[in-house]
């Protein structure tokens, strides 16, 4: 699987490929604040250590857990930011203001971010470790203070148009009209409930004209 598209389960059992768009969206899949809780999967900072080299910080260089220096404290905060982004982010997908407050507490997160450099063996790009829990808080914090303040990137924020479906995404496709967490749920669920009413209204006529 490719950093930053993430395999998701539903409420019913089906998994499915989630590709949030940008790494301070990838937050929000990990949990977040009321019904959210549910879904909650960073519960120690071991927990964050295993899931961040599945996101797109992964995608700039090579990332592993032991790479990583992460500190309850700095979880504590991490998911304050993920929280404060559960408010931000639907604000944006739906028209609606985002409260200063809650840009307060991204602006205040905003730290240095982890740090690359090029090996001479190979040219490749390496980071340099460890990364402490702080820099994870820049780089989430700087990518969403990207996403917010770029409106080119704020108007590509949406919630999936599935029935009952909160998942938030930066639209990323060329053309700008992705309304789906997934094709594999909400998109097929779609497609089907088409196909079906169709049948129906097609069977309804068929009724009718005899």
């Amino acid at each position: 699987m490719h950093p930053g598209i993430h395999v998701l389960t539903s409420g019913g059992g089906q998994r499915f490929s989630f590709d949030p768009g940008s790494l301070s969206i990838e937050l929000l899949s990990t949990g977040g604040p009321g019904d959210y809780r549910h879904w909650e999967i960073l519960h120690r900072p071991a927990d964050l250590a295993d899931w961040l080299p599945r996101t797109r910080l992964a995608a700039a260089a090579p990332l592993a857990p032991a790479d990583l220096r992460i500190r309850a404290a700095d979880l504590e905060r991490i998911r304050h930011l993920r929280d404060t982004l559960w408010a931000v982010a639907p604000a944006l997908a739906h028209g609606r203001d985002v409260l200063p407050a809650d840009l307060e507490v991204i602006n205040g997160f905003v730290q240095e971010p982890p740090r690359l450099r090029v090996e001479a063996a190979d040219l490749g790009r390496r980071w340099v470790v460890p990364i402490t829990g702080a820099q994870v808080l820049g780089v989430f914090a700087r990518d969403a203070l990207d996403v917010i303040g770029t409106p080119a990137l704020r108007e590509r924020v949406r919630e999936c148009a599935g029935d009952h479906c909160r998942l938030i995404f930066l639209d990323t496709s060329r053309p700008g009209n992705r309304r789906w967490c997934s094709m594999e749920r909400c998109g097929n669920r779609n497609k089907v409930r088409t196909h079906r009413t169709r049948r129906a209204a097609v069977a309804a006529h068929t009724e009718g004209s005899r």
